[in-house]
Formats: structure tokens, C-alpha cells, sequence
């Protein structure tokens, strides 16, 4: 059976003016009727269903019944979408054969699958039933899913994502490649909890599937994901990730080299190769299967070039015919592989030409019932039910888990003895106090992996992390490549792997590398799978300015910003070693207990500060807070005026750098205007506190900001909605901000941030 004539002079009319999914859905059904050919006596279920082929009659009947499905999803996609009853159109056709990845695999080998991946998800619905053994419904959890109701099992109706909690498949945006680092991360976290005894929620030797397109293939953080692997597998690593990369030989109009993948990838060191045709089921499925066992049993990262191709456009709104010629199309709608496994069923004899259309109608009209009833169901109708996955938080169990002591053998141990605990030593700097809380929480959780460049037996670049590689060995204090992406995408892995991961960004400027692992990825997660999934971890960054100039931009980053533009992330800052350490078990367990993704961002020119108005003095050291003790999410600490009842004539609200500082100024602008100051040290700069905020700005004559972000981005723009939102704007109050410019290199770098200095004369502005 072959497809449609591409020669110019036989392409009927209709051929170049519908609609090119009803060109698609024709040629289909023109095909098997017109098909004359002699059928082979109908084989057994456990019979090659062609001469031979690895898979079985009843495999392939399985898998043509996942692959329509598949189909009339997307033509269902197309003909409602112009109605309004479905809401995306990005289809699966033409990438059909990634059914016979899914029937290959386990349910519970975690996917993580790109939006071409119709027929993977109804061929795994298969694997597991319902409790009474009826088989679950693809068609349905679709529809739903398309429509946006609410009622969809994947994310609730935030976005078409193909994802189920039993079937474990995580759910994805459309994103560009930005799943597979997490991918990876997962396939090395399956094999680390083994090492250190944790309990993980699939079998032991699962593996991890990630798919992803040709034109994908090329993007920074798909290579840095296939860097990560090889890197893993040349240090003999075990990484058992599925990399299937569906070359359909095009990227929306961007078409692929020929042979690009397979030069790329057939030769590359770390990465073991497999191709095999994803248009062609009986052909095909020996390669896949060959890659899927390989995978299972070397612990290897393994390469399946899965050979596809794209019909009825990139989207619904892709018109096809405006940018490739009619030939082209026609040639391209020719290798349609349902039209290869309506040939393999007729000419094996596994079902007639009459079967073989009823079935394809009766998906049809199961595709299109689903869709009316997915109309029906409810969406989403407010503010509230749209981001109750976002950010979830239950103040009392946080609080709970966040004093909840760690375990006074394993903690004495991680200290070296009883007489080391951190409560019964000097008051020390803030880096010694956050070296003593990871030692802690490291002894808290024995599920915890600390993680990033140089931490191990370096200790880090400023010593924070001394001492835990020789307390918690390499099994859970360890060094990565220096690739931010990775870093976030393995810290992705373990929590999805039930792991608390711990890493460390070197430098706040680094974040931005990898930016999207968190915004794109971690963060989302929750949200687009109706908080199904989670993927809880605590990231450490060092950063923001003050370091006289060391370093230059890169080592003195103050784009705080871009923290504050992330959904669902919590982002703490301490300015004094006691703070840093309740802020910790503050953030562990916001992740344990609510699966929050936590940022502590460490002003590393406080790491080592033990004074505050003069050299000497000892008063920035503090004492390690007792066990028992946190702070809740969102708490801010007062500095309460020297002197002075009632009204405060000037309010500072600052965080990091700043608390020291204005604390310097405040004594200097008390002297010199007879004023009572208070300085207020926010703590927590995502989420804001705003009733916090305001309650300090409302018994304030003057207010003033000390903010060390950029004056177009930084925090005090959300410092000063509140205090105007909550009524109190009409008094006099000023900003103290960096300048919008990066840090310069040396002395010059005071010219652009804050000093005690600005504070004082912008505080001597509000004065009347």
C-alpha cells in the first residue's frame, strides 16, 4: 500500500485546497480501501506479525489501536479548536511510533516526554488498570486536558501537558529542551539512593525516558544535558537515562541537515547509540527494544535516534502550504506511519480492510464524544483555584518540622562530639553559623545531598561547606561539572526521586546561566501538575556586592530580580550568622513538608563580618540559635531606636548588606538630627511580608529604603506598593539604590551601590 501520487500532474485538486489534517484523515481511509493485496493467513497473537519481525501480533494490534488514538486526538484538536472546545493544537502525527518506547518500558520508569507524544501516553495507559481491572482511558484524560477543564488529571486545566501521577510521567511545558537535565538528574538519583540507603518510589533498577525533537537536540541546555551524561559515563557513573530523539527532520519551518542527529550522536564518547524506524512498527521495534534493555541493564546513558516525521504542520496555526511546496507535502503525508501500520494489519491478516476502518471510525467518534464531554466540565473559574498548587504552605506543619530537632547522635557525630555542638561555642560570623546549619540539616535528613562546584574537599570558595565532605562522605557531599544547568537539573533528579537536594550556586551572576531550570522547571512543576508532583529543594547562591570590588561584576551580582520574577520560589537573606541558621531549618522545611523550591541567598561580604561601628567591636557575631528554634516564613527583625516612646521619626526597611550599614547610619543620623531611627531587616525577600511591612511604616514619620538591587530591579519597588497600598504613602520617603549598571571591577564598584554615606544624606533630605 502506498501513499498519495507527489507527481505534479497527478495531485487531484482537492489535494492542494483542504486543509491539509483532512488530506491526512483521507488519505488514510482511501488507502485500506483501496487496497487489493493477497492477506496472509491471520497470525497467532504470539506470532510475528511479519515475517521477522520481534513483535508479536497482539504487541501490534495493541500498538495500532494506541497509534489512532493518537491520531484522532489531533484531528479532534483541529476540528473543535475553531469552536472553541480545545485550546492546543501542537499534535502527535507523524511521531506515532514513540508508542513502541512506551510498551518497551515500565509504567514506572519516570518519562519525561516533549509535546509529541500522544500514542507513548495511550500505549501506557495499558500498563496499568484500574483497581478492577478495567483498562484506564487515554481518550478522556486527554480531552480533558485540551479543553482546559478543570477536572484534568495532568494539570488541572493550567496547560495541555502530558503527564500522570500512576503512569509516572512528570508533566512539561513547552519549554525547548529544558527537561533533560532533570532527566538525567532523575536517571542519577535512581542510582545515588541506592548508595545511600534511601528508599526510592520506583523499582531499583528503573530507568529514565526523556524525548525530545531533532531540531531540539540543538538547543545549550539539551547539550549540556548529553555533556552531563557522557561526562557521568567516562567516570563510569551510572546513569540509566533514556535519551529518544524523535527526528521527524524539522523544526516548525527550520529543517534538520540531513543525517545531522545521527553524525552528532552515532559516534559520540559516553553515549551509547541506537536507531531505529519510528515509522515502520514491525520493523522498528527489535532497535527499540534493543535500546530500552541496553539502557535497563548497563546503567549507561543510551541515545535511541527514532526515526518520525511531522504531518498536518507544527500546529494548527502552522499553514504548511504558504512556506513548502505542494510536492513537498504530498512526499512528506506519504510517510505517514498509520498508513505503514494499516499495510502491516492487511497484509498479515491480522484484520480486514472493513476492521480495519471500523476501528478507525469507532476512535474517531470516541475521540469526538470525549471532547463534547470535556466541554461540559467545569474549568477553572478563579484567581484561587488557578494558583492553589503554586505555592503551597501550611504555616503549622512548617513550623513543626522547622523546630523539630535533629537527631542528637547523628548531630554530635557530624560535629565531631558532643562538646563541638554549635550552641556551646562562641558567637562566631555568619559563615561559620551556616557551616554549622548544613552540618545540621545534613544530620537532619539523611536523605539530604549536598552538591555543586568546589564543595567537597575544597570546603567551597569561601570555606562555607568545610568540613561536610569529611562528615558525610561522597555519597552525599560531592563536586559537579562546573555547569549551573546540570547542577539544577540534578538537584530536579534527586527530588524527584524522593532526595532533599542541597546545591550550591558559586556566584548569584552564575544563577543566571541556568535561570530556567527553576523558573521553567523546578517552580512550575507543582503548578502544571495540579500539585501531583513536586520537586522540593533548597539552593544555596552566594552573591550581591560589597566585596570592595573584587572580582568585578560576576563576584559583586545584584540582579535580584530576577529571583523576585519566579512564581512559587521562596527566596530568604540573612544578614547576621543566628539568622542565617533558623532561616535554614525555616527552608528545609518548607521543602520537606510543602515541596517548595528555596533559594538562600548568602551576602558573601557578611560571611566573615564580626563588627559592626567600629573595628573590633564584636557585635555582628552571634550565637548559634539553639535546637528548637526557627523562623517563620515572611518574620522580619526590628532594630529598635536607642531612645524614644511613640511615633519613630525615621523607618529604614532594608535586607543583606544593608542591615549593617544602616544600623552605622541610623547612629549618625540620630546625632545629627535628634531623631529616633529604626532599621528593619525584611529577611525574606520572596514572598514580601506586606502586612509586616506595613505595620512598621505605620507609626512613621519618614521612610526611608535601603535597597542594594538596581533601582529599576531590586526589592524596594515592592517595599514601597506595600507601604502605598496599605494607606501609608503620604509620607515623606526616599529610595537609597543601586545604580542601573553593572558592578565595575575595584573601588569603582562603591560608585554604583549604596553607602553608609547615601544613607545618611538621603535621610537628611526627608527631613521638614
Amino acid at each position: 500500500m502506498s501513499g498519495p501520487d507527489t507527481g505534479q500532474g497527478a495531485i487531484p485538486a482537492w489535494r492542494r485546497g483542504i486543509n491539509r489534517a483532512e488530506i491526512c484523515d483521507r488519505n488514510f481511509t482511501e488507502a485500506v480501501r483501496a487496497w487489493r493485496g493477497m492477506p496472509a493467513p491471520r497470525p497467532r497473537d504470539d506470532a510475528p506479525v511479519s515475517p521477522g519481525s520481534a513483535l508479536d501480533a497482539r504487541g501490534f494490534g495493541e500498538l495500532l489501536e494506541s497509534q489512532l488514538v493518537s491520531r484522532h486526538l489531533d484531528l479532534m484538536a483541529r476540528v473543535l479548536r475553531v469552536r472553541d472546545k480545545v485550546f492546543y493544537t501542537i499534535g502527535s502525527s507523524g511521531h506515532e511510533g514513540n508508542a513502541m518506547v512506551a510498551r518497551l518500558a515500565r509504567h514506572t520508569d519516570p518519562a519525561f516526554l516533549h509535546y509529541r507524544s500522544g500514542a507513548f501516553m495511550a500505549e501506557r495507559f495499558r500498563k496499568l488498570p484500574h483497581a478492577d481491572g478495567t483498562p484506564r482511558d487515554p481518550v478522556m484524560d486527554a480531552a480533558l486536558s485540551l479543553a482546559a477543564s478543570a477536572q484534568d488529571p495532568a494539570s488541572g486545566g493550567r496547560h495541555k501537558v502530558w503527564g500522570s501521577k500512576p503512569l509516572w510521567v512528570l508533566p512539561q511545558t513547552s519549554t525547548i529542551a529544558s527537561h533533560l537535565p532533570k532527566a538525567l538528574g532523575t536517571a542519577v538519583a535512581i542510582e545515588q539512593a541506592r548508595r545511600i540507603g534511601h528508599a526510592l518510589p520506583v523499582p531499583a533498577d528503573s530507568i529514565a525516558i526523556c524525548s525530545f525533537g531533532d531540531a531540539s537536540a540543538n538547543h545549550a541546555t539539551a547539550q549540556a544535558a548529553f555533556n552531563a551524561a557522557a561526562w557521568t559515563a567516562y567516570q563510569k557513573l551510572p546513569a540509566p537515562v533514556l535519551f529518544v530523539c524523535e527526528d521527524n527532520g524539522i523544526g516548525i519551518s527550520v529543517k534538520t541537515p540531513e543525517g545531522w542527529i545521527g553524525q552528532r550522536f552515532g559516534t559520540m564518547p559516553g553515549l551509547d547509540y541506537f536507531h531505529a524506524d519510528g515509522l515502520d512498527l514491525a520493523a522498528g521495534y527489535a532497535q527499540v527494544r534493543a535500546a530500552v534493555e541496553h539502557c535497563r541493564r548497563t546503567r549507561r546513558p543510551t541515545f535511541l535516534h527514532l526515526r518520525t516525521t511531522r504531518i498536518m504542520g507544527h500546529a494548527g496555526t502552522d499553514f504548511e502550504i504558504e512556506w513548502r511546496s505542494i510536492e513537498e507535502l504530498c512526499a512528506v503525508e506519504a510517510t505517514d506511519p498509520l498508513l505503514r501500520s494499516a499495510a502491516i494489519a492487511l497484509e498479515s491478516g491480522w484484520m480486514t480492510a472493513g476492521e480495519l476502518l471500523e476501528l478507525y471510525e469507532a476512535t474517531r467518534r470516541r475521540c469526538l464524544a470525549a471532547a463534547e464531554e470535556a466541554d461540559r466540565r467545569p474549568k477553572l473559574a478563579s484567581l484561587a483555584q488557578v494558583i492553589a498548587p503554586l505555592a503551597p504552605y501550611t504555616p503549622e506543619a512548617v513550623a513543626a518540622e522547622a523546630m523539630r530537632p535533629a537527631p542528637h547522635a547523628a548531630r554530635v557525630a557530624a560535629f565531631g562530639g558532643a562538646e563541638r555542638l554549635p550552641e556551646k561555642q562562641a558567637p562566631r560570623h555568619q559563615a561559620i553559623q551556616i557551616n554549622h546549619a548544613l552540618h545540621e540539616l545534613m544530620a537532619k535528613y539523611p536523605e539530604a545531598l549536598l552538591f555543586g562546584e568546589d564543595v567537597a574537599q575544597k570546603g567551597g570558595v569561601y570555606t562555607v561547606t568545610r568540613g561536610l565532605h569529611k562528615a558525610f562522605k561522597s555519597a552525599r557531599v560531592f563536586n559537579t561539572l562546573l555547569d549551573e544547568t546540570t547542577i539544577l537539573g540534578l538537584a530536579q533528579g534527586y527530588a524527584n526521586m524522593g532526595l532533599l537536594p542541597l546545591p550550591e550556586i558559586q556566584y548569584l551572576a552564575y544563577f543566571h546561566n541556568a535561570c530556567d531550570q527553576i523558573r521553567g522547571e523546578a517552580c512550575s512543576l507543582q503548578f502544571f501538575s495540579d500539585g501531583r508532583y513536586r520537586n522540593p529543594m533548597l539552593v544555596r547562591i552566594a552573591g550581591l556586592g560589597y566585596q570592595r570590588g573584587f572580582g568585578g561584576h560576576f563576584h559583586n551580582d545584584n540582579s535580584i530580580a530576577a529571583l523576585r520574577d519566579i512564581p512559587g520560589l521562596v527566596v530568604g537573606c540573612p544578614s547576621r550568622g543566628d539568622d542565617a541558621a533558623a532561616m535554614l531549618r525555616t527552608l528545609a522545611a518548607l521543602a520537606k513538608v510543602d515541596g517548595r523550591v528555596a533559594v538562600f541567598l548568602e551576602p558573601i561580604a557578611l560571611y566573615m563580618a564580626k563588627d559592626l561601628y567600629e573595628a573590633g567591636d564584636g557585635q555582628w557575631l552571634f550565637p548559634y540559635p539553639e535546637q528548637g528554634r526557627a523562623m517563620t516564613l515572611g518574620e522580619g527583625r526590628v532594630y529598635a531606636p536607642r531612645a524614644g516612646n511613640g511615633a519613630c521619626d525615621l523607618v529604614v526597611f532594608t535586607y543583606g548588606n544593608g542591615v549593617p550599614m544602616s544600623l552605622r547610619a541610623a547612629r549618625r543620623i540620630e546625632a545629627a538630627h535628634g531623631w529616633t531611627v529604626r532599621v528593619v531587616d525584611l529577611r525574606w525577600l520572596v514572598p514580601l511580608n506586606d502586612g509586616f511591612i506595613v505595620e512598621q511604616a505605620r507609626d512613621a514619620k519618614r521612610i526611608l529604603i535601603v535597597d542594594e538591587g538596581r533601582r529599576s530591579a531590586g526589592v524596594g519597588e515592592g517595599v514601597v506598593t506595600a507601604i502605598i497600598e496599605g494607606g501609608f504613602g503620604g509620607r515623606p520617603f526616599g529610595r537609597v539604590v543601586g545604580a542601573d549598571t553593572y558592578t565595575p571591577l575595584a573601588g569603582a564598584a562603591f560608585l554604583v551601590i549604596p553607602g553608609e554615606d547615601d544613607i545618611v544624606a538621603a535621610a537628611a533630605k526627608l527631613e521638614r
